[in-house]
């Protein structure tokens, strides 16, 4: 697990609006925590600009040695079919950004995004649980087919924010989704801001064949590389299949 908790796929630079520390901050405080590799990722939508401007800035900065710098820009699921709310010019690849991280801030509708409030609206007025979490699934497994390298950021967050649990999902539609995440090559963090996925989530994705990465979800760089939640979660999944542990 040791190895495993040397990395933070998931750190927010002032290229964030809620972030406070900046990329070079980041950097030091990654180094100084040990960790061989960071993610740099800020929140973008469709109307985003600053992207080859956050990519600049990255690649200004001095490496600390035997730290890697990988890149990404995390956007919101915007339907079931796994619309990304994504600026349409983005690279990914050479000369671009290495991933694209995927979340659930607000929750697949069948024609757009519903916000928890809507949500738990529908579910109160009769949409059946299986239903909406079939929309839920299908937008993970939209969106990570859409992208050709792809990180779910705290998956399945929005659950607690919609009255429902991991353990609402059922077996089938747990083992529909990990397997798009071994299909797709996606990563799947085990976030610490979010204390998810859940370790029956953690264990769906190793059994399918996908990979496992640690994130901070950091808006500060005190927090970098600081895993409480995540090595909890880790706890009970099974020894020796988590990938760098």
């Amino acid at each position: 697990m040791e190895s495993f908790l040397r990395g933070d796929y998931h750190v927010h630079s002032t290229f964030s609006d809620d972030a406070v520390s900046t990329i070079a901050e980041n950097l030091a405080a990654a180094s100084a925590a040990g960790l061989t590799t960071i993610r740099l990722i800020d929140h973008v939508r469709a109307s985003t600009e600053w992207v080859p401007e956050f990519l600049a800035a990255v690649a200004a900065e001095p490496v600390p040695a035997g730290l890697t710098v990988l890149t990404g820009v995390e956007t919101k699921i915007m339907d079931a079919a796994g619309t990304l709310d994504l600026p349409p010019d983005l690279v990914v690849g050479p000369g671009g950004l290495d991933a694209i991280v995927i979340a659930d801030h607000q929750f697949p509708g069948d024609t757009g995004p519903w916000s928890p409030t809507t949500a738990r609206e529908k579910l109160d007025a009769g949409l059946p649980v299986a239903e909406a979490l079939d929309l839920l699934i299908d937008g993970y497994i939209g969106a990570m087919r859409s992208v050709s390298a792809g990180q779910l950021a705290h998956a399945f967050s929005i659950l607690p924010k919609v009255g429902l649990s991991e353990d609402d999902l059922s077996a089938e539609q747990l083992e529909r989704w990990a397997a798009a995440v071994a299909e797709t090559g996606t990563l799947v963090e085990a976030n610490e801001k979010w204390a998810c996925p859940s370790p029956r989530v953690l264990q769906a994705v190793i059994t399918a064949g996908g990979t496992l990465v640690a994130a901070t979800d950091s808006h500060i760089a005190s927090d970098i590389g600081r895993y409480t939640e995540v090595q909890a979660l880790l706890r009970a999944v099974v020894p020796g299949k988590v990938v760098g542990a």
